[in-house]
């Protein structure tokens, strides 16, 4: 016997342990949804309001989408939307959207567009007009940058390294001077390798910090050099679960006295005084008013 004074009988509600709750209606829009990266209990509310509100879920892997939806009492039955079918089913979303539909976009875990395919959905979206709408939740970027303990004012997120060890490598050279704590993800088998090919690109010494499993049972981060961090997982073998690696910026540069009285001359002569001071700060690591008060000397005490 159906229960009609529950708000899930109708497909529209979702439920929270034994309390039940009717999503409220969605404005025609494609909604990115943030899934749990491994525990459900991350899930929010707006998620859990989205996704038992949109005429369609659309999942990179139904069976996995079906075990958070069943966790919350939401009676949507997703459909396929991943890699090998992009191109049939994009445009079967996006017409459903045009004539008024609400689309709800997951990933298996996280924030669809994040390693995953749904950027070209957004993409043919909003080429058609359509509204996209983000709803935020769990990140195994932010996770992993936070639980490492490295500097988060400025970081990159890299996605995943080549797979070709040259390719790695130059990929690693590149991003060697990036000023900013660097981001990958990375498949469990390639971690030693990986490691190794930073080190030898960044420096042995650089702190990182490597995180497995983010949120779930057998979470764990695991902190130290490039050098420290690769003879670990040479040694240990491969390691299960999924990857995070963060590394931390480069080190401020030093430069001998001459060196930056030729850097604030050269900075100097394609910008103002105040900017060249603080270009040379960033670069140097030593504070924008020593190097403004040096750069008036050597301009002759005029700005």
């Amino acid at each position: 016997m159906i229960d009609n004074s529950d708000p899930r009988t109708d497909g529209r509600g979702y439920g929270i342990g034994a309390a039940a709750f009717r999503a409220p209606p969605l404005e025609p829009a494609l909604y990115v949804v943030a899934t749990p990266i491994g525990n459900l209990r991350d899930v929010t509310i707006r998620a859990l309001e989205t996704l038992a509100g949109a005429d369609i879920v659309a999942a990179e892997d139904t069976r996995v989408t079906r075990i958070l939806l069943d966790r919350y009492a939401i009676a949507r039955k997703p459909v396929a939307y991943h890699d090998h079918n992009a191109e049939a089913a994009g445009p079967r979303l996006i017409q459903a959207l045009k004539t008024g539909k609400s689309v709800a976009l997951v990933s298996d875990a996280g924030t669809p567009l994040v390693s995953d395919p749904g950027y070209r959905l957004v993409e043919q979206a909003l080429a058609a007009g359509v509204r996209v709408i983000p709803i935020p939740g769990a990140s195994a970027v932010l996770s992993a940058l936070v639980a490492t303990g490295l500097p988060t004012d400025a970081f990159l997120f890299a996605g995943f390294p080549p797979v070709k060890d040259g390719a790695r490598r130059s990929r690693f050279e590149a991003l060697a001077a990036t000023p900013a704590t660097l981001v990958f993800y990375e498949s469990p088998h390639r971690l030693a390798e990986s490691l190794a090919a930073l080190a030898e690109a960044l420096g042995p010494e650089r702190p990182a910090g490597v995180a497995r499993e983010m949120t779930k049972t057998f979470e764990e981060v695991r902190r130290g050099t490039l050098r420290h961090l690769a003879d670990h997982y040479a040694a240990a073998g491969e390691p299960k679960g999924e990857i995070v690696i963060v590394v931390a910026p480069p080190p401020p540069a030093t430069f001998a006295a001459t060196d930056i009285d030729a850097l604030l001359a050269s900075l100097v002569a394609e910008m103002p005084a105040s900017r060249a001071a603080a270009e040379a700060a960033r670069m140097t690591g030593r504070p924008k008013g020593d190097l403004y008060k040096r750069l008036l000397e050597l301009k002759g005490g005029s700005a």
